[in-house]
């Protein structure tokens, strides 16, 4: 009797702990005093379910690797001048190469010291005569420096994505990284997908940049540009279509947005939106010297290859800020905020895949999966009671206290309820109802071959147990593997289908035999289990 006054406890207890972490999905609960005792858990939507987008994102590795090539070759150049080692301006051949020429032959002893001290990540594949005592270089990356970069390259874009997503305050974000260069982004209750899109893909490289205000731009638009500067385009909006200007930049980046710390939208004393930006301590010295060296000269601010503005320098800015203008509206100010703040991302990414889905479809799939779970409940329900009478009902009892442990479950890790989620919880049900099928028809069996009662009962459950647990646990390792590699939807079948194993096991094995034994403790004798 003291084992089972101490199971039952046990089973209280979990029940108890399960109806904590229900009872704040339910609105009126949650908004309730008495939400504010609970924990804060809740059960999340999936995207089938809730509504949203769906993006999965392609990371250009190989532009990632072609910046990364073209910093070594500046590096380079920049070492080998040091070191009065005369090389001419490296060129990227391709993603993975670099060419430079070496004017002096003599020098190519310290050349090759420098490379192989200092830039390990490449390796010499060609050193040719190019004539009058010059070496015409070819280097390429290593393969483990390849992988290297294109592992830290999808860490740093998947970092980039999931600040910005938070950012922008989406709740409950799916992102995670896939095989080979993709991203998965699922975004629920969202319903502008250009917005998003706008925010995710953009890559936010912000430059500053001195305009080269002595170069005639027809003749830059006609394909005349002066060495060291560069052909841009101011984007301007006059009333609902954008219009862009060309201009002359100097081709040297005199700061870049790596050093923000902070950005914000304001307005001017028009009410137009604008976004302010802080840079840190070295980034506001370099401010600082350059607006101070290039008084009265217009210095560009360019996002992603295009000029959103070129004011001119009226004096020395001290104080780390700056601002980007270009007749935002305020929702295009606050995303734009959103993304310097982010950070750029290593490299361009892609839109492979977009799909929305409405809350009206979310909501009609909850109303069928919940129907279909209440029908399919019923029916077994009705088979169990009338199949095996009062140990049906106790079986029935432990579907119902199923699907409550699976959802307490579900709130309690933090995981999402998807429409497959929904299809694993009535799956498990079936298989709750098989275990108890399993033990019943044990006992009954034992009951046949002339056993008492008690024994049967502990036969029946002993025996039926082992087979069960074998049964179930080969079902949680496919499950396991389901999680491992599947992806939203098929993970969230995972979780609830080893949900469900786990609690039908508990029900069925543990909140089953204390029915039994507390039937046991008080039956008269003589008495037969209704079974």
């Amino acid at each position: 009797m003291g084992s089972l006054r101490w199971r039952a406890l046990l089973a209280a207890f979990v029940i108890f702990l399960a109806l904590i972490h229900v009872l704040p999905s339910i609105p009126s609960v949650r908004n309730s005093s008495l939400g504010a005792l609970l924990p804060g858990d809740e059960i999340g939507l999936g995207l089938d379910l809730k509504g949203g987008i769906h993006l999965t994102l392609g990371v250009d590795l190989d532009a990632a690797l072609s910046n990364a090539v073209t910093s070594i070759g500046q590096d380079l150049r920049l070492e080998a001048r040091e070191k009065k080692i005369l090389v001419l301006r490296p060129r990227l051949l391709d993603s993975r190469r670099l060419e430079f020429t070496l004017l002096k032959q003599e020098q190519r002893a310290e050349l090759d010291e420098l490379l192989g001290s200092r830039f390990a990540t490449m390796q010499i594949i060609s050193a040719e005569d190019g004539g009058n005592g010059q070496l015409r270089y070819v280097l390429g990356v290593t393969p483990d420096y390849v992988k290297y970069l294109q592992d830290l390259t999808m860490d740093q874009a998947l970092k980039t994505i999931r600040n910005r997503i938070d950012q922008f305050g989406v709740a409950e974000p799916d992102i995670r990284k896939q095989q080979g260069n993709r991203i998965i982004v699922q975004l629920p209750g969202l319903d502008d997908p250009k917005r998003a899109i706008n925010i995710i893909g953009r890559t936010a490289h912000l430059e500053f940049k001195l305009v080269d205000d002595g170069a005639d731009v027809q003749a830059a638009v006609a394909g005349t540009v002066p060495a060291e500067s560069e052909l841009a385009y101011m984007q301007d909006k006059r009333g609902t279509s954008e219009v862009k200007t060309p201009i002359v930049l100097k081709s040297e980046v005199v700061l870049t947005g790596e050093y923000i710390t902070d950005a914000n939208v304001q307005f001017d004393s028009y009410g137009q939106a604008y976004v302010g930006m802080n840079f840190n301590a070295r980034g506001s010295r370099i401010f600082e010297e350059v607006t101070g060296a290039n008084i009265k000269k217009r210095l560009a601010i360019v996002l992603d290859g295009t000029v959103h503005s070129a004011p001119v320098i009226q004096d020395r800015i001290g104080g780390g800020r700056a601002s980007i203008t270009g007749q935002f509206t305020t929702e295009e100010a606050h995303d734009l905020a959103v993304v310097l703040r982010a950070g750029s991302l290593p490299a361009p990414v892609n839109i492979l895949e977009e799909r929305s889905v409405g809350p009206s479809l979310g909501q009609e799939s909850i109303d069928k999966g919940m129907m279909a779970a209440l029908i399919g409940g019923l029916l077994v329900v009705v088979f169990m009671s009338i199949y095996y009478r009062r140990a049906g009902l106790i079986a029935a009892f432990e579907i119902i206290l199923d699907i409550f442990l699976i959802l307490a479950g579900l709130a309690a890790f933090g995981a999402t309820l998807t429409l497959p989620g929904i299809a694993g919880i009535i799956l498990t049900l079936g298989m709750a109802v098989d275990a108890n099928v399993l033990i019943y028809e044990r006992i009954r069996e034992e009951l046949r071959h002339g056993e008492s009662v008690a024994a049967a009962i502990n036969n029946g459950f002993s025996r039926a147990t082992q087979t069960i647990i074998d049964s179930n646990v080969t079902t949680i390792i496919a499950a396991v593997i389901l999680y491992q590699f599947g992806t939203g939807p098929v993970r969230g079948f995972a979780v609830t289908l080893t949900l469900g194993i786990l609690a039908s096991m508990f029900t069925a094995i543990f909140v089953s035999r204390i029915f039994f034994d507390s039937w046991l403790a008080r039956r008269q004798p003589g008495t037969q289990p209704s079974i």
